[in-house]
């Protein structure tokens, strides 16, 4: 799906916008894609001579994926609130990501309760894991 769409689904832009494309939906899936380009604002320092994508950069990718899932399979969702993440737990990084890498983003909701949203997370290079783990969402009323 193209950029336009996620554009609308969530209230991420860039620089902070991680996802640049919409490979799949399921009842309770997503998978997205992002490829961390050389001229990323966070490979200026991160590390110079040897570029490598933050952690907390894949975390993020990956909730921005679960946003879009929340976006499209869950019921009020939309229009007048936010997803905020509320948790990250059991993060588990395997791969390093570099420039130039092309991840795919997966998450899946694993449950719903009340108000909050209970999801798992994974970064995959070139089909092999590169970084797993569970978070949780809440929806936050967007003020202006």
């Amino acid at each position: 799906m193209s950029m336009d769409k996620i554009l609308e689904l969530i209230p991420h832009r860039p620089p902070m916008l991680l996802i640049d494309e919409i490979l799949q939906f399921g009842e309770r899936s997503v998978v997205c894609q992002k490829t961390f380009r050389a001229d990323e604002y966070f490979f200026q320092g991160h590390y110079p001579g040897f570029a490598l994508v933050p952690g907390i950069i894949l975390l993020e990718s990956c909730c921005q994926a679960g946003a879009v899932l929340i976006a499209q399979t869950q019921p009020n969702s939309a229009g007048s609130k936010v997803p905020v993440l509320t948790r990250v737990d059991n993060a588990k990084f395997k791969r390093m990501i570099r420039p130039g890498d092309c991840v795919t983003l997966e998450a899946e909701i694993v449950e719903v309760i009340s108000q909050a949203i209970y999801l798992k997370g994974k970064v995959k290079l070139d089909g092999k894991t590169s970084v797993t783990f569970d978070f949780a969402c809440s929806m936050a009323p967007r003020t202006i």
